[in-house]
This record gives C-alpha cells, sequence and structure tokens, in this order.
C-alpha cells in the first residue's frame, strides 16, 4: 500500500516540475503542453518514475473536471466586443467546421486503415476540436499575436467548438455499443442538448452575478468558493437534465466575463490560475495513462493521421465553412494552420476505454487502445508541428502582430457594486497628437481621472500640467463612455490636430489634481 503522505509528495514534486518547465520552456519557445504530457510519461510504469496507473476512469474523471473548468475559464477572458463581429463565423467553424473535419478524418481512416466507417467517424470526433488553452499558449510562448479578425476568431472558434465534438463522440459511441440505433435519433438529441446547454448557462450565468453582487459574504475569501461551486453546479444540472454541461459553462463564463461584479479581477485571476493548475494536472494524469513503446508501435499510421488532419481535413473544413465570409487566402490559411489540438481530445479518449470490451453489458469497442494511441500522437504532433512554426507562417503570411505588454501597475482598483467607473490603460500612439501636450490641453471628458502615468519601468503621478511624451501610457479612471471618448482623443493624428488648431478648434479641459499620495507613489516628473 502507497501511503498518503507519499501520494502527496509525488503529486506537489510532480506540479512543480510542470511549472518549472513551464518557465524554462517559455524562455526556449517550446511547446509547454507537451513537457506536461512528457513529465507524466517518464514518471508512468515506463518511465524512470515506475508509476503504474491504468485508471482510465480516474483520468476521465479528472479530465471532465479540467475541461469543464477550462472552458468556464475561457468564458470569462472571452470579451463579447470583439468576438460579437466573427459570431456568425466562429460558430460555423465550431459546429459545421467540427462535422466537416470529423467526417474527413473518419472517411481517411476508414478507407486507408480499414477501419469500420462508425470507427474511423469516432476518431475524426475525438480529433475535430481545437484548445484555446493551447492555441494561446504556443503563440504567447512563440511571442506572436495575429492580426485583425483572425484573434477573436480563433478565440471564439477554440472556446465553443468542444460542445460539439464531445456531442458527436458520445453520439458515435451509443451508435457502436448499440448497433441498432438510428442516426436519425441523434438529430432530435443534439438540438435538445444544445438548445437546454445554452438557456440553462446564460440563466446560471445571470443568477451567478446576482448572487456575487448581492450575497454581501463577510470575507472576499469565499467569493472563489461561491463561483467555483456554481461552476460545477451548471455542469451537473445542466448534464443532469439531457442539456451539454460544457456548452452551459462557457456560456455562463462568457456572460459573467462581459457583466459588472465585485471581486471581478480577483476572481478572474482565481479561475485562471485553477484552469492551468487543471490543465497541468489532466496531461500529468494523461501522461501517466499512456504507454510509449505501444505509442511508439503505431508511429507509421500515427503520422499519416496527423498528416492528413493538419495538411487537409482541417483546411478543408476552415476554407469551406468560411467560404462565403470576407476573409483573404492568407487569413483563411492562417486560420487552418493555427487550430492546434489540446486536452479535450485526449480526454475525449478516454471514453471509448472505458466502452471497451472489459465492460460485459455492452457490446464493446474492440480498438479502443489503438483510438487513445493515436490521438495520443495525433495531438503531440500537431502541438509539436504547428506550434514550433506558428511565427515563421504568421510572418510569412502576413497576419502576425506585437503582443502588446500589460503593464503592472503599484496600485489596483477594485470595483464595488454600483460603481459605474473602471480602470483601463491607454497607450498614446506613436502619431498620436497628444504627444508633447499637456493634459489639461487634451479636453478629457468631465469625471476622467488620470491616476498614473507609465514611462518604461517609472510611474508618475501627474498633475494638469503634466507632458505627455511618445511610449508613454495613461492609467484612467471613468465610465465605460468617457473611456472611449478618451480613446478617440488620443488616436487624433497630429496632422489633424494642426488643422483643427489652425481653425481655432484647441482643445480645452478641467484641470484636476490626482490626490494619491496615499499610495507611496511620488511625482517624479517637474511640472
Amino acid at each position: 500500500m502507497v501511503s498518503f503522505q507519499h501520494i502527496l509528495v509525488v503529486a506537489s514534486v510532480l506540479l512543480l516540475l510542470s511549472v518549472i518547465t513551464s518557465k524554462a520552456s517559455g524562455k526556449l519557445g517550446g511547446p509547454t503542453l507537451l513537457l506536461f504530457l512528457l513529465i507524466g510519461m517518464l514518471a508512468g510504469a515506463e518511465g524512470p518514475g515506475r508509476i503504474r496507473f491504468n485508471d482510465p476512469q480516474t483520468a476521465q474523471s479528472v479530465g471532465v473536471v479540467a475541461l469543464g473548468l477550462g472552458v468556464f475559464s475561457g468564458g470569462l477572458d472571452t470579451d463579447w466586443v470583439s468576438v460579437r463581429p466573427v459570431l456568425a463565423k466562429g460558430l460555423a467553424l465550431s459546429t459545421v467546421g467540427v462535422f466537416i473535419t470529423a467526417a474527413l478524418v473518419g472517411l481517411f481512416v476508414n478507407v486507408t486503415l480499414h477501419f469500420t466507417l462508425l470507427e474511423g467517424l469516432l476518431l475524426g470526433a475525438i480529433v475535430s476540436s481545437t484548445d484555446a488553452s493551447t492555441v494561446f499558449a504556443m503563440l504567447r510562448s512563440e511571442k506572436v499575436s495575429l492580426k485583425g479578425q483572425l484573434k477573436p476568431l480563433l478565440e471564439l472558434e477554440s472556446g465553443s467548438n468542444d460542445p460539439t465534438a464531445v456531442f458527436l463522440t458520445m453520439s458515435l459511441i451509443y451508435l457502436l455499443t448499440h448497433p441498432g440505433a438510428s442516426v436519425a435519433s441523434l438529430v432530435p438529441q443534439f438540438m435538445l442538448q444544445m438548445v437546454l446547454g445554452a438557456a440553462l448557462g446564460l440563466a446560471m450565468g445571470r443568477v451567478a452575478v446576482e448572487l456575487v453582487n448581492h450575497l454581501r459574504l463577510e470575507h472576499e475569501g469565499l467569493y472563489p468558493v461561491l463561483t467555483l461551486s456554481w461552476v460545477m453546479l451548471t455542469y451537473g444540472a445542466t448534464s443532469s437534465l439531457g442539456g451539454n454541461g460544457i456548452l452551459a459553462v462557457y456560456l455562463a463564463g462568457l456572460l459573467m466575463g462581459n457583466s459588472d461584479f465585485i471581486h471581478k479581477k480577483s476572481l478572474l485571476r482565481f479561475h485562471d490560475g485553477l484552469a492551468w493548475l487543471m490543465q497541468i494536472a489532466v496531461f500529468l494524469t494523461l501522461g501517466l495513462l499512456v504507454l510509449p513503446s505501444r505509442v511508439m508501435t503505431i508511429w507509421p499510421i500515427g503520422c499519416l493521421v496527423a498528416l492528413f488532419l493538419i495538411l487537409v481535413a482541417r483546411p478543408a473544413a476552415a476554407f469551406l465553412t468560411l467560404s462565403l465570409a470576407r476573409l483573404d487566402v492568407r487569413e483563411n490559411a492562417a486560420l487552418a494552420w493555427v487550430g492546434l489540438r489540446g486536452a479535450t481530445p485526449i480526454i475525449l479518449a478516454t471514453f471509448p476505454l472505458l466502452a471497451g470490451p472489459h465492460r460485459p453489458a455492452q457490446t464493446g469497442l474492440p480498438r479502443a487502445n489503438l483510438i487513445f494511441d493515436l490521438v495520443f500522437f495525433v495531438v503531440a504532433t500537431s502541438v509539436l508541428l504547428k506550434g514550433m512554426s506558428l511565427r515563421r507562417l504568421a510572418r510569412l503570411l502576413g497576419v502576425d502582430a506585437p503582443i502588446a505588454r500589460k503593464r503592472q501597475y503599484p496600485l489596483e482598483f477594485v470595483r464595488s457594486h454600483g460603481t459605474k467607473s473602471d480602470r483601463m490603460e491607454l497607450r498614446i500612439p506613436t502619431d498620436s497628437a497628444a504627444i508633447g501636450r499637456q493634459i489639461v490641453e487634451l479636453g478629457l471628458p468631465k469625471g476622467t481621472l488620470v491616476v498614473l502615468i507609465g514611462c518604461g519601468s517609472e510611474f508618475m503621478i501627474p498633475s494638469g500640467s503634466t507632458v505627455l511624451n511618445q511610449g508613454d501610457s495613461m492609467l484612467v479612471l471613468a465610465d465605460k463612455e468617457s473611456l472611449k471618448h478618451t480613446e478617440k482623443i488620443l488616436d487624433v493624428k497630429r496632422e489633424t490636430w494642426l488643422v483643427l488648431r489652425s481653425s481655432s478648434c484647441v482643445f480645452r479641459g478641467p484641470r484636476h489634481a490626482s490626490g494619491l499620495a496615499q499610495f507611496g507613489v511620488q511625482d517624479r516628473r517637474p511640472s
């Protein structure tokens, strides 16, 4: 018997190694998620760790919890304003695109590897969804962003296509284990799952916002407990009622993330950290479940399936789904290439294992182990090949954009319920008319407070006579409308300002004091 203390030591060491490895991977630009898997494999039965783990049920349970929390965190981080213009395209990719990918991979596997059609479609369904955390983790590690609609489109697609992939996977397993079942009977089930999942997700998200704002808990530390329990309740209740739990938690997170509630920043940080913890846990667990010797025996057919998915199925799904959208060839090519596979396919690959021949009450899936190994190989190949080439391809296609580094300010603004003002960092464009002018000359809206000015690594408390320089950023406190108006003022170009100046339309505005000495930040810029 292994003691509980020994389990704690091993688990903590594996987590620490994963965190340290992610730091090294960020410096070297390597695929972080693959390293998590590698650590799990090294700790497994065929690695130096010699941990014998052969429990697909536990791996699946950890994976489902991680998937739900990760999808909720993705919804919280999604900016509705940025994804709304690409809503139709994103939903098309997350539904029609998933069906096309699953169908093409299924037919390919059926013809080349002699799987039955249903087994091929099952493999295609499992690998059909892209993973938001994997996509953006790789973009960050490669220090590249994407221009225009590509970033919000990828964000929306990757965050919303898991429900379709989950439904397809479960439906095909049902058809394989119940040979007399009809495909037509699954259509109303799909509609019911999606409609019920969407309705309950939006309702639970709205109730969560009201709870957080009006419950008035005595201790701030209880709010993360409240939202965590609400996420689990949303998933469990929706799934129990026949809805799609993954869709429900995503929409609940999306609605919450775009609503105003108290302790919002701390709750966003909590769920982001929790999502990372669960992502590491699921990759370590799945790494323990994988037997490298078995995976290496299928590398020829694994390469075949991975290359077909990367070079044919995903591009075909992207181009066919968005054929009527206003995207040029370069944007479509980037979209097709950046769609990485992540934890979701490997989690879904555990479901056929639990419907296998060791379950005598069911027909069984004789190729369950092969499907799991193929999915693992396809995901690893997708992250390795695509991830390492993201920066080069983005630059080649001309769709890359520099990553905007968020400045860490020495103070934090915590909104309370009923507060209309918000804090925002506004960067001064290189050709802005604000450069070289005093703050009082900008004509900022009434009630707009410039709290701090960042210049390099220095922070200064401004006054009305403070002159703005190129490279400065302003930390502004105001309501949403005033913030939008302030952004427009900073976006005015120098040439336009000169025209307005010559027409005697000079900027004028109220002078105000900062009053922030209580934060211990001194004004080091002479007025």
